[in-house]
């Protein structure tokens, strides 16, 4: 019988790794099951010990698991790292979610004033904003200018929903230094897309990508608590599949993009994915994480009751080097945390061939 459980477990552990390079588009459910990986790393450390302290040769069995996964620890959990004092160009990455705007609490004005003030106050090189709100009629409201133009940044603004010279929201770029291009890679015309910008920095050109995947569309409230999850279980299930199958057909319209892109990349952004995915592990094949070279703890970047979610990334080519990763938790103003990173590079800066980019 323990034998029977350790081949069982040892068989599901196994295909369950492989499945995050399975696309959704092909098997809906994918997506879900793969946040059962951690569950089965911790099952099998638990087995390992037990079969260790019975002397059973069977411990092997779990042992190649835990070191077949062992890929999915770091990208759950990095040590604290001495942090590089070089200066690099750094990049902010933000889903303000419409600034507050849409709450209809009394905090709301307040919370305006604070994340606007804080953004302000932020000396990232370049800030990349997802639900970025516009309202250039009201004085308050008119983010571009107050966090753009007034504090010397240029800026690309992709409006999803609205009109340009009226209220809207998409994405937005605001870059220190000279945006010589910029465009749009897709829309939904909803709430979700991708833009770029080519920036200049002194002789290097970068093109950095801003990211907002498709979302998981379920709403705030029923994230709140708990009992809002269990009783909309059937509608968070089948929607949480949707979205998987919508996400792996965005990112491949992504990868083409940057395939073809002429300069180095970075992919910022909200991906509404956990790193136990397929978008996330497609990402690696050609990109680094920030949040791996340069992090500490857990990161976690969602901040509702699901709190132990890591849905918003940093990713780069080489021959970038991240010198720093945080995730700002002290920012408490939106659903999402800000996360920040920082960059070097040997001059000059030169695009490689993707098979070479992985560390």
């Amino acid at each position: 019988m323990v034998r029977f459980i350790t081949s069982l477990i040892f068989l599901v552990s196994l295909a369950l790794f492989y499945s995050v390079y399975i696309s959704p588009e092909f098997f809906p459910y994918v997506g879900l099951i793969t946040l059962t990986i951690p569950v089965l790393l911790i099952i099998n450390a638990l087995v390992f010990f037990l079969l260790v302290l019975a002397k059973r040769k069977l411990a092997i069995l779990p042992l190649i698991v835990l070191l077949a996964g062992w890929k999915f620890v770091g990208i759950t959990f990095q040590m604290p790292k001495e942090q590089s004092d070089e200066n690099g160009l750094s990049i902010l990455s933000y889903n303000v979610a419409l600034f507050s705007y849409s709450r209809n609490n009394g905090d709301s004005k307040e919370t305006n004033k604070n994340i606007i003030k804080w953004l302000q106050d932020n000396p990232s090189d370049i800030k990349c904003f997802q639900e970025f709100y516009q309202d250039p009629t009201t004085p308050s409201r008119n983010a571009i200018k107050l966090l753009g133009t007034d504090q010397g940044y240029e800026y690309s603004y992709q409006i999803i929903e609205g009109k340009p010279r009226a209220k809207s929201y998409g994405l937005a770029i605001f870059s220190k230094y000279p945006i010589i291009n910029e465009g749009k890679v897709f829309d939904t015309r909803r709430n979700n897309g991708v833009i770029f910008a080519d920036i200049k920095v002194d002789k290097d050109t970068l093109r950095i990508y801003n990211a907002h995947l498709e979302s998981m569309s379920i709403e705030s409230e029923n994230l709140n608590n708990l009992d809002g999850i269990k009783e909309n279980y059937r509608q968070t299930l089948k929607k949480l599949k949707n979205g998987q199958v919508v996400r792996a057909s965005q990112l491949g319209i992504l990868e083409e993009h940057m395939k073809n892109s002429p300069y180095v990349n970075i992919l910022v952004g909200d991906f509404n994915d956990v790193p136990y995915s397929y978008t996330y592990f497609t990402l690696k094949k050609y990109m680094n994480n920030a949040f791996e070279k340069a992090g500490r703890g857990f990161g976690f970047t969602y901040n509702k009751v699901l709190f132990f979610l890591r849905i918003d990334n940093i990713f780069y080519e080489n021959p970038l080097n991240a010198l720093q990763f945080k995730t700002h938790k002290e920012v408490d103003y939106s659903d999402h945390y800000p996360i920040s990173a920082s960059f070097s590079w040997e001059k000059p800066l030169q695009k490689i061939n993707p098979e070479e980019t992985i560390d």
